[in-house]
């Protein structure tokens, strides 16, 4: 992978990492000004999948195109993604938006876990960035100053993952599929997802007049979280940019107490501190490229050989 290609997938993981650590803060607000947890879920994620498709539809109507089992998989990672969803916002009502977060950032172990399952070997050095991460993730979770809700911590154990998991299943899609095409259909099936968990157990909204620019706020990270984390899969490798997106974690966590009003004890200063140098390790990360493989669990996710006369639909720029 070339310098210049690596530098981009650093930056998009990065920018990843600052907009999804304000939506758990935009979806605590939301809880507390009272929303469901299914309602924050569904409401964000429709809105940014409707954008979304209204862009590419006006201005990038190639991205539209995806070769059908590249569908189906977008379709499997927005249902895995969505169920992971509304484990985490319901989580995120039991528990504070920084706790709850912390017990997040334990995906990329998952993440590690599915690429293993999938064939795919990690590198030393991220592996032992993994190792390094845990005592300071440790640190923040055991000496939090108020109780832990288990069925909130399961869930959003639970959340992580799911979340770990859809990330695989992108990986996969994006060795033939652009950035744009995967996070376009993989966020309408992510929304129909929850929407429909919405209106089948909720259908409640809050009194008139209560605050809506929470929702709106989630909605604008959501998209653009979800473009550049791709972004980052793409030019980065998929456990590389997990673990770069532990940064988001701090930014949820400085987020919850400028805004929330929440605080950390100094041993979980240490542990954040823990958390930013096995981030910073990233840079001695040289794991090569992932190849297409044809085994795997999701190795049915690769697209069958064209023939000579074989030649996909494209649509109209």
């Amino acid at each position: 992978m070339s310098a210049s290609l690596r530098k981009i997938g650093i930056q998009a993981a990065l920018a990843s990492a600052i907009f999804s650590g304000c939506a758990p803060i935009f979806g605590k607000q939301a809880i507390l000004y009272g929303f469901s947890p299914l309602a924050v879920t569904a409401i964000r994620t429709t809105l940014a999948a409707v954008a979304l498709l209204i862009l590419m539809a006006v201005f990038k109507r190639s991205y539209l195109y995806m070769y059908p089992v590249g569908l189906i998989g977008c379709a499997l990672a927005g249902f895995v993604n969505g169920i992971g969803s509304i484990l985490y916002y319901s989580a995120i009502s039991r528990l504070d938006a920084s706790l709850g977060h912390l017990l997040y950032s334990f995906y990329p172990l998952f993440m590690a876990f599915w690429m293993l399952v999938d064939l795919q070997p990690i590198s030393r050095i991220t592996a032992l960035r993994l190792v390094v991460a845990l005592p300071g993730v440790y640190l923040l979770i055991s000496n939090s100053s108020t109780g832990v809700d288990l069925i909130g911590a399961g869930m959003m154990i639970g959340s992580a993952v799911l979340y770990a998991l859809h990330i695989r299943i992108t990986q996969r899609i994006l060795f033939e599929a652009p950035a744009q095409s995967v996070t376009l259909y993989t966020l309408m099936a992510m929304g129909l997802t929850v929407l429909i968990a919405y209106l089948l157990f909720d259908r409640n909204l809050p009194a008139a007049g209560t605050p809506w620019w929470p929702l709106i706020g989630m909605a604008f990270v959501t998209f653009f979280s979800r473009f550049t984390l791709f972004l980052g899969v793409k030019h980065l490798g998929g456990i590389q940019t997990a673990l770069l997106g532990l940064g988001e974690l701090l930014v949820t966590v400085v987020l919850a107490m400028v805004w929330l009003g929440e605080r950390l004890t100094p041993l979980q200063w240490l542990g954040g501190f823990i958390l930013v140098v096995s981030l910073l390790m990233v840079g001695f990360d040289r794991h090569p490229p992932e190849k297409r493989r044809s085994s795997g669990l999701l190795a049915w996710l690769n697209p069958s050989p064209l023939g000579k006369t074989d030649f996909p639909w494209q649509p109209h720029p």
